[in-house]
């Protein structure tokens, strides 16, 4: 394999021309018999959307890890051009699906993330405004709200026109993060820190809500309060809650994701151990916080608060996973509707949660869930990537949503935040009529009969068919 091969000019950013001087101990982060498990049968290409988009051997996860490899041996330096391949990755996990050996290629790519922190800022390719907002806005829900309340009342007079016009004034840089920005749901204020169950009470649940994904778009957690409380469940929000850490665990910045996992683990400390309080699970609806979440034990190892991470992290549940174990209520209402089910790297790759969402919306009348091509490709959301990547994150986006509207669906369902964002961005430029929704929404509205204007639309145009 040709280590050295340039698939695509070079990136134009800050960092493009600077290699990086001569380092020691890269790559001593990770355990080297991982890197030996590799067998490079390349049975993970299909499986990476990068490769399949550039069809360079060093955009594959078996390149990456070669790549990775000969600069932990000394054998390759660390130049732009090896950087640039590493960060074109995604970390959607579609390789670790894939693979027949079990390679954790996720601690290899962590490996080059962690290690890059030390001689790098991180989100290397972002410039310093996108990187600040990053870091120090997008993981605080009150900061994300605030910054996005003149959106919304642009949103709520009709006045967008304005927003498009000054986006066009924008540097490239913030033109891309107002193209991000849907058309958001009014919010919902703040809950009451207990929710009772509705009937019989069958458990007690805390829930995470999120940052980016309760600024952005309020209606999936208020849908999913409401799916808790139909299910017998007492619901608990803390009110000291905040991010999951991924973005910054993500990034190799794993100093400042403990802190945002201690701060959590003390939020819920009242449900992790035995008494009245003690929780059956903590329940999380965004298909990337999830992982991150359910190793909060690993994640604060050495620390003071390794136990109660390992509680923690014990009792996280994805919403769907928790709802099957459960059992879920049957729901009576009937929503004619013709939808498909894209599954969020986090959730299908990395939590190995699949069937749950489709069992759960399987339930509603008159919903019709059709195969999507390339179901489990990333839609180049992928965290920070849209930020970090705009390029193959716009391919990747496209990509998906040509194969959504292929489908002939007039809804799609996801469970994450950002893959939420990323898809209604592309269908947004082709076919804004398709609802992108999370399950619970739509299983709120066959629990409540309450359908909401996006869901009335699509289901409209499908009654006449």
């Amino acid at each position: 394999m040709n280590t050295h091969s340039v698939s695509k000019p070079m990136p134009k950013d800050p960092l493009a021309l600077h290699v990086l001087p001569e380092q020691k101990g890269f790559g001593t982060n990770i355990d080297y018999e991982t890197f030996m498990d590799c067998v490079h049968c390349g049975l993970c290409l299909g499986s990476c959307p990068t490769y399949v988009e550039t069809g360079d051997e060093n955009d594959s996860p078996r390149g990456r890890i070669y790549l990775w490899r000969a600069v932990t041996d000394g054998r390759t330096e660390l130049t732009p051009e090896v950087r640039k391949h590493m960060d074109l990755c995604l970390e959607c996990m579609a390789c670790e699906t894939a693979c027949p050996s079990g390679v954790k290629y996720g601690k290899i790519i962590s490996s080059y993330k962690h290690d890059m922190t030390r001689v790098l800022p991180p989100a290397p390719t972002v410039n310093a405004l996108q990187r600040w907002m990053l870091f120090n806005l997008t993981p605080y829900a009150k900061r994300m709200k605030l910054a996005l309340l003149p959106v919304r009342i642009l949103q709520r007079l009709g006045l967008m026109w304005l927003l498009r016009l000054a986006g066009n004034l924008l540097p490239k840089s913030l033109r891309l993060l107002n193209e991000i920005v849907p058309d958001m749901e009014p919010h919902y204020g703040e809950f009451p820190e207990v929710l009772p169950a509705k009937g019989v009470k069958r458990a007690r649940v805390g829930l995470i809500l999120g940052c980016a994904a309760d600024a952005f778009l309020p209606q999936a957690n208020l849908a999913t309060v409401r799916v808790l409380q139909e299910n017998g469940c007492e619901v608990w929000i803390p009110k000291t809650q905040g991010c999951c850490a991924a973005l910054h665990h993500h990034a190799g910045l794993d100093n400042e994701a403990k802190k945002f996992a201690a701060a959590n683990c003390v939020a819920f400390a009242d449900g992790l151990t035995d008494g009245p309080n003690k929780l059956d699970a903590i329940v999380n609806n965004a298909g990337g916080c999830g992982p991150v979440l359910k190793e909060y034990g690993h994640l604060l190892h050495g620390t003071p608060f390794e136990k109660q991470g390992e509680a923690f992290g014990s009792k996280v549940k994805d919403i769907h996973e928790f709802l099957m174990e459960l059992g879920p209520v049957e729901p009576t209402h009937e929503v004619p509707l013709k939808a498909t089910y894209h599954d969020a790297c986090g959730l299908s790759h990395a939590q190995k949660i699949r069937n749950p969402p489709r069992q759960l919306m399987g339930m509603i009348k008159g919903l019709k869930l059709v195969p999507l091509l390339e179901n489990e490709h990333c839609c180049g959301a992928a965290g920070s990537y849209n930020i970090t990547q705009p390029e193959m994150s716009k391919a990747l986006g496209e990509r998906k949503a040509k194969n959504i509207l292929a489908t002939g669906a007039r809804a799609i369902f996801t469970a994450n935040v950002g893959c939420l964002l990323q898809v209604d961005r592309y269908l947004r430029e082709n076919k804004p009529s398709v609802w992108v929704a999370h399950p619970m929404e739509v299983l709120w509205a066959a629990y409540s009969g309450q359908f909401s204007s996006r869901l009335k639309a699509a289901i409209k145009p499908y009654e006449k068919d």
